[in-house]
Order: structure tokens, then C-alpha cells, then sequence
């Protein structure tokens, strides 16, 4: 097949474009045709069926000035925590700087700033496909606050401005991710030239501060601005605004990232096989997209869904309160008293890693071998704990008074039980994917003698053992937490055991920093060994002598090469060992955002609360539902990369140059790239339309069966991202016992884990992660499109709310047969295949 015919025609991409332009006109002229009568006749500002306990819409952010915090007003303490939120910002830039300004050769700054110059072009093109999705998304806030709730115009610009802001701060956050990454892989590659460890372990994690302290900062700092400078009956819509306008973000950039990188990294891997070259031969054109893949999709994607979900947590909770709360000067005690902890946990977690870095300083500055994970685990556990100190301590500085006068140390049990699974969940997830553990030993086991197919089975058994374990801790810590929440909480609120889960996801979120730190440390890690490959160092004359004259230390190259491998498999660790506190994060804080809709439904949780009950056939029939979505997720986001990886491999195996060349064309890598971006694109589309057609069809055919759709979600995407994450990661941490301790490149064993680890690649790191956006972005949306449904119910009658049912759902199927139907290979058959298919026919 030509290069043209096997990548996507751009032509047919803005033609695909131009389908979507008309049905979002066609969807606009439906839901305008429907709202529009009774719109018209509403008077401004009165209650719509399904609010009479107030929706989102209704929140009204109270004068957080009323109340006094050991005699500082809240509004305040708040304007301190914008101090603290720059000097976390200041913490994360002083460490970019440190980092850009460290020693490294030219020719590994080279390639790292090639990486970055693919990375700028990859980030580019999806902010332009982000804004194009944003149009969707726009069209529904402005029908519903505009057309259905009669907002004034400005104030529906100010609710679509803070989506944009949303979508702003995730790509910004994910935009210096790549930067800082790009900056410390060549630092970091050099710094192994000397041979010691620990500078190795050093950088990278530095750069994983930088975001985590910037991410969360600034995701804070703007928060507090729309509490502190926004009226407060604007508060609550620019929160959802920008809770969706970052969930989105997160949700483009984590899926297509996901896409991106496994195409690449199956692309470069399967190289190693057909050739028998090593994994970042400088020769093979497809490393250098899959240097631009592991910051697409293991550092764009992490930044972008950190954010968000850091932010959407926080709207849940705000809206649960401001909802289940009756008391003004209780919501306000609770709300200064949540924001005040995010403020001190970016406290907790810098105080923490200087402690350990010190701790780490001393212990491994000077030795010549170390444990990687060693002080990455103790840092976890240190910022734990610290942050569990100053939990306990802080609730009784600020709300002693709250309640009984014990409701302070019971508020900070529940939080504690987040935030000791921060640290207790990595442990779990480390038993079944780090180098040490006997789940990723046993692949190796059998792989050596039953080869790939008994090497994949193991993974399937770790990942399988991993989901039960980790929903086994999941559910202790929660049901812990709603036992604490029997004790006395329902004198302030309804509902106290949702309030008590949205505690956990904020305290799985406690520590933030850190846990991206850990994260981002994995990609840095990745594209050091790579750097240090594709600079062909070794080959460049006099190095070593040029080195020692200007940086003043010997080279060894084989130690160099020893400390990256080694450090790489911490870095696969410590990634797989993030997803599930973002997931379990998800889905607990998705239960306190779906509780805001059945507020609404049930006006107060006053009336249809039988409809919340499997005798309710339609709340059944929406937990079969999302069970179904989950699963054609998971099969349309793989099946994208299968389709990118053959067309990847196809055109590197045509233009591998080994003979003569010691490095891949510009050209050549920057076409493997365009076709990672190109299969990124048509299957986050196709994955997108669905989950947006298929959210307000649901909404639409009958708001019980939605809210069983939304928990149904929830909770299959739990089990099947933890089941996939830690697969991948048992079977990628296998490939590098073979490569890193057992030195068997290039054998059969080698052969066989390799190919247990490109069909984890997408398990891990495409369908698992994106799974926490999607639950996410489903919900919030979820909030609008719910109520534009009840409304249009009520006004219009079942049949014509049945009827937009019947049609966004056709249209979700489209894309559901478009995301398999159109992303096959398109291909001749082999022979032999169509051989053996006419003799089954004959049959």
C-alpha cells in the first residue's frame, strides 16, 4: 500500500470535520426547537421543574467573610493562601530554571530539543482539535444557561470564558510538562556519564516537583480567585464552567496521548524483533516519536489529568456542601476549612521532599549503586504522613468550634483515610509491577518456557489479582471513612457518607505534588535511555577527553548505560503506581458529583427516591449500560492504536536504513510522528462523540436510567483501568528484568517479553488512563445535560425528550461503528489468509 493510502488523508480529516459542523447544527436546531416555546414564557430567574432544591445552576457561594477563624476573617485566610499558591508557583519556575541551567553535551541537547520541537507540534495540533470539541460543549452551556435558565448574556460569557480557562490551565500545565521533561531527560542522560546513581534518581524527580508544584498551585490559586472575586451567585456556574472546560482538556489530551504514544513505543519495540536492533538504535526512525509519545502520553496526559481532576474534585465537594449544607455560616466554615487544607498540602509536600531529598543526599551521594524506588517510596510515605499531621492540626485551629466540638478530628479521620491511601495504594500497586515483585518474576518464568502466550496469561493473572486487592484496600478505607461519618455529621448536612467519599478523593489528592512528582518521573526516565542512544556519544571522537577537560569527571559509558536502564524500570514502577490513586480518585469523587443530580431529581432527596432501586427497571437497565459503554472504550481506544501501529511499522520497516546510517532521517521520524498524530486525532474523535452523543442521550430517554448509567461507569471503569494499568505494568517491568538484570537482549526470552509488553502498552497507558477523564468529563456534563432533559420533559412531554433520546443515540452508534468500522486496517489480505478463509467458505 502507498505512504499516501496509508496514513489519513487530510482532505478527508476537514471533510470529517465538516460532517461534525452539521450535526452540531442539526443537534442546535433540535434542542432550540424544543426549548425555545417555553423558554420564551419563562420568567427570569424562577424555578425550572427539577430545581426546586437548586441545581448547579443555583449555587450561590456565601459571604465567606461572615466568619472568623481564630479571629482572622475567612476572606482573609483565603488571600493568604493566593500567597502561598504564588510561592508554590515560584518553587516549581526556581526548579526550571535550575534544571535548563545544568550541564549537558551538545549532542544529547540536540536530540532533546528535537524531542521538544514534535512535542510543541503534537501540543499545537490538539489545542486546534480542543477547540473545535469546545464548540460542542459551548453549545450546550449556552442553550442551557442561556436559552433554558434565562442568564443574562454577560453572564453566560463569563460561564463560557472560565471553560476556556479550564481548557487553558490543563494545556498550559500539560505544555510545561514537556518543556522541563525535555530539559531534564539530557540532563539526566548526561549526568549518568560519571557513573554515580544518584544524580540519576535527582533530576528527574526535581522535574516531577516542578509540575506537580506548578499544576497544583496554579490550579488552586484559580479556584480561590473565583471564590474571592467572583459574585457569588456566578461562583457556582464558573465552577462547573471550568470543571468542564478542564475536564475536557484533560480528557483530549489523555486520550489522544494515550493513541500517540503506544502507537509509537509498539512501532519502535517491534523493531528490536524484526531486525534484532537494539531499543533506541539512532538508525530506527520511529524512537524519536516514541521519545515525543512517552511526554504525549506519559506527561502531557498525567499533567493535564492531574489538574483536572485535583479541580473537579474540589467542585464536587463545593457543590455538595453548598447544596447538602441549610446553615450559610457552616458552609462557609467548611468551605474556608477545605481550601485551607489544599493550601497546606502544597506546604506538606515541598516541606517534604527537601526533607527527603536531604535524607537521600546524604545516604546515596556518593555511592556507586542504589535502589531507585527506595527514596521515591519514602518520599510518598513522608509527604503522607506530614500531611496527616497537619490535617489534625490545622482542623482544630480552624473549625474546633465546628458542631459537637468533635466533628474536627472526625473531618480529619475521613481525609486521613485519603490521604494514608496515597501512600498504602502505590504499595498494593508495586507488589504486582515492580521489578521485585514475584507477579512480574513469574512472567518472566513463563515466558522463558512457554514464550509470549504464557508470558501475556501471567500478566492477564497479576492484573486480574491486582483489581480484587486494590478494590479490597478501596473499599475498607471508604467504608472506614463512612463509619466516621455516623458520627454526628448528619447534624449539619443530608447525606453525611457522600460527603465522607468525597473526603477520600480529597485526601487521595492530599498529597498532589508528589504524586505527579513520581508520575512525571517515569517519561523523564524513559527518554533518558533514549537520549543517550539516539546522541550516538560513544561514536563522537575525543568525547571522553573533552568531557573530562570541561565538566572534570572520567566517563564510563557501560556504568551510564547500566544506571538509565536500571532507573527506567523505577520510572515504570512508580507511573503504574499513580494510576489507580487518580482512577480511585475519579470514581469516588464522581459519587459525591452525582449525588448533586440526584439532589436535583429528587428535590431535596425529598421525593422519587424509589427510583433509585433496582425495582426501578430503568435504573437497572442504565447500570447494564454503562457497563457496555466501558468496554467499547476500551476496545475503540485500542483499536485506534492497532490500526496507527500497523500503518507505523509498515512505513518504518519500508525505511529503516541500517546499513550505511547511523541515524533515522528528520524526515523519516517526523512522518512517524504525523502518522501518531493523525491516528491520535480520528480515534479521540470518534471516542469523543460517542461519550458526548451517548451523554445526552441517556439524559434525555430518562433521568433515573442516567443516573444508573453514571455509577455503572464509575465502577466498571474502576476495575477494568486497574485490571489493564497493572497488567501493562507487570508485563513492561518483565521486559526490563530481562534487559536490565538477566542481560538477555536479543534472545528468545527477550523476543517473548517484548511481546508481552506492546499488548500492554495499551493496556497501561491508553484505555486505563483515559478512563479517568471520561468518568469525569460523563458526570459533569452529565449535570447539564440532565437537567436540559427533565426540563424539556416537562414542558414538551416524554414523547418529544424520547424522541432527541432516539436521535443522539443513533448518532452515538455512528460513531461507535465508525470507531471500529473506519479505523480497520485497510489492507490486501495475505494470501495465505484469503487461502484458508475460501476453504472455510467450501466448508
Amino acid at each position: 500500500m502507498s505512504e499516501a493510502s496509508s496514513a489519513l488523508s487530510p482532505v478527508r480529516a476537514r471533510a470529517e470535520r465538516r460532517v461534525a459542523v452539521l450535526l452540531l447544527t442539526a443537534m442546535v436546531f433540535a434542542l432550540v426547537g424544543g426549548i425555545t416555546p417555553w423558554a420564551s414564557a419563562a420568567t427570569p430567574g424562577a424555578p425550572i421543574p427539577g430545581h426546586a432544591s437548586g441545581g448547579e445552576a443555583n449555587l450561590k457561594v456565601p459571604d465567606l467573610g461572615q466568619v472568623n477563624f481564630s479571629g482572622i476573617n475567612g476572606r482573609t485566610l483565603l488571600l493568604w493562601g493566593l500567597v502561598v499558591c504564588a510561592l508554590g508557583l515560584l518553587f516549581g519556575l526556581v526548579i526550571f530554571v535550575q534544571l535548563r541551567n545544568l550541564p549537558v553535551h551538545q549532542s544529547m541537547r540536540e536530540i532533546s530539543e528535537l524531542i521538544y520541537e514534535t512535542c510543541k507540534t503534537y501540543l499545537i495540533t490538539q489545542g486546534k482539535f480542543i477547540l473545535l470539541l469546545e464548540i460542542f460543549i459551548g453549545v450546550i452551556i449556552v442553550l442551557y444557561f442561556g436559552a433554558l435558565l434565562k442568564f443574562e448574556a454577560v453572564k453566560v460569557g463569563i460561564i463560557l470564558a472560565f471553560s476556556l480557562i479550564g481548557i487553558a490551565g490543563s494545556y498550559g500545565v500539560a505544555w510545561f510538562g514537556i518543556r522541563i521533561n525535555t530539559y531534564a531527560n539530557s540532563r539526566t542522560a548526561f549526568a549518568s556519564l560519571e557513573g554515580k546513581p544518584f544524580p540519576v534518581y535527582a533530576i528527574p524527580l526535581k522535574a516531577g516537583m516542578s509540575i506537580g508544584m506548578l499544576l497544583i498551585s496554579v490550579e488552586l490559586f484559580l479556584m480561590l480567585c473565583i471564590l474571592l472575586f467572583i459574585p457569588g451567585d456566578y461562583a457556582g456556574p464558573c465552577f462547573i464552567g471550568f470543571a468542564i472546560g478542564e475536564s475536557l482538556g484533560a480528557a483530549a489530551l489523555r486520550i489522544a496521548g494515550g493513541i500517540f504514544t503506544k502507537i509509537a513505543d509498539i512501532g519502535s519495540d517491534l523493531m528490536k524483533i524484526v531486525f534484532n536492533i537494539k531499543e533506541d538504535d539512532a538508525r530506527n526512525p520511529g524512537v524519536i516519536a516514541d521519545c515525543t509519545g512517552d511526554n504525549a502520553g506519559d506527561s502531557v496526559g498525567p499533567s493535564a489529568d492531574g489538574f483536572e481532576t485535583y479541580g473537579v474534585t474540589g467542585v464536587a465537594l463545593i457543590s455538595f456542601i453548598l447544596l447538602a449544607v441549610k446553615a450559610p455560616s457552616v458552609q462557609v466554615q467548611l468551605l474556608i476549612w477545605i481550601f485551607m487544607m489544599r493550601v497546606l498540602m502544597i506546604v506538606a509536600s515541598g516541606v517534604s521532599y527537601l526533607l527527603n531529598d536531604g535524607f537521600a543526599r546524604a545516604r546515596y551521594a556518593t555511592a556507586t549503586r542504589m535502589n531507585f524506588e527506595a527514596p521515591l517510596t519514602s518520599l510518598v510515605w513522608l509527604t503522607s504522613l506530614v500531611s496527616v499531621v497537619m490535617t489534625y492540626a490545622a482542623s482544630y485551629v480552624l473549625i474546633a468550634d465546628l458542631g459537637d466540638g468533635t466533628l474536627w478530628w472526625k473531618l480529619s479521620t475521613v481525609i486521613t483515610c485519603g490521604t494514608l491511601a496515597g501512600a498504602i495504594i502505590p504499595e498494593f500497586v508495586k507488589v504486582f509491577t515492580s521489578t521485585e515483585s514475584r507477579h512480574v518474576r513469574e512472567v518472566v518464568v513463563s515466558a522463558r518456557e512457554g514464550g509470549a502466550s504464557l508470558a501475556i496469561l501471567s500478566g492477564l493473572t497479576a492484573g486480574n489479582f491486582s483489581a480484587y486487592w486494590l478494590g479490597i484496600v478501596i473499599v475498607v478505607l471508604m467504608g472506614a471513612a463512612y463509619g466516621v461519618s455516623t458520627l454526628g455529621l448528619g447534624m449539619l448536612m443530608v447525606a453525611p457518607a457522600v460527603f465522607a467519599f468525597g473526603l477520600v478523593a480529597f485526601g487521595f489528592l492530599g498529597m498532589g505534588p508528589v504524586t505527579i512528582a513520581v508520575d512525571s518521573y517515569g517519561p523523564v526516565t524513559d527518554n533518558a535511555q533514549s537520549v543517550f542512544e539516539l546522541s550516538i556519544i560513544e561514536q563522537i571522537p575525543n568525547v571522553e577527553a573533552a568531557i573530562r577537560k570541561e565538566h572534570g569527571f572520567d566517563v564510563d559509558f557501560e556504568a551510564a548505560k547500566h544506571l538509565l536502564e536500571e532507573n527506567d524500570g523505577a520510572g515504570n514502577t512508580f507511573k503504574a503506581t499513580a494510576k489507580p490513586v487518580l482512577i480511585g480518585t475519579a470514581v469516588v469523587g464522581a459519587t459525591t458529583m452525582i449525588f448533586s443530580i440526584i439532589m436535583v431529581l429528587t428535590a431535596g432527596l425529598t421525593q422519587n427516591l424509589d427510583k433509585l432501586s433496582l425495582l426501578h427497571p430503568p435504573f437497572l437497565l442504565g447500570l447494564i449500560t454503562g457497563g457496555a459503554v466501558i468496554y467499547w472504550f476500551t476496545g475503540a481506544s485500542m483499536q485506534a492504536v492497532t490500526t496507527g501501529a500497523y500503518r507505523a511499522v509498515e512505513f518504518i520497516k519500508a525505511n529503516i536504513r541500517l546499513e550505511g546510517a547511523t541515524k533515522a532521517s528528520v524526515s523519516d521520524s517526523k512522518r512517524v510522528v504525523e502518522i501518531c498524530t493523525q491516528y491520535a486525532q480520528k480515534g479521540m474523535f470518534n471516542i469523543f462523540l460517542t461519550v458526548f452523543f451517548s451523554t445526552l442521550a441517556f439524559a434525555f430517554l430518562e433521568p433515573y436510567f442516567f443516573i444508573g448509567y453514571l455509577i455503572s461507569i464509575a465502577l466498571f471503569g474502576l476495575f477494568q483501568a486497574v485490571f489493564m494499568a497493572n497488567a501493562g505494568g507487570a508485563w513492561d517491568n518483565a521486559k526490563k528484568i530481562v534487559e536490565v538484570e538477566l542481560k538477555e537482549k536479543g534472545s528468545p526470552l527477550h523476543a517473548a517479553t517484548v511481546v508481552g509488553d506492546t499488548v500492554g502498552d495499551p493496556f497501561k497507558d491508553t484505555s486505563s488512563v483515559a478512563m479517568n477523564p471520561v468518568i469525569k468529563f460523563t458526570t459533569l456534563f452529565g449535570l447539564l445535560a440532565v437537567e436540559l432533559g427533565v426540563t424539556l420533559t416537562a414542558e414538551r412531554g416524554a414523547g418529544f425528550s424520547s424522541l432527541l433520546a432516539a436521535v443522539f443515540f443513533a448518532l452515538s452508534l455512528f460513531f461507535v461503528w465508525r470507531s471500529f468500522y473506519r479505523m480497520r486496517i485497510q489492507t490486501e489480505a495475505p494470501a495465505a489468509v484469503v487461502q484458508v478463509s475460501s476453504a472455510v467458505r467450501g466448508k
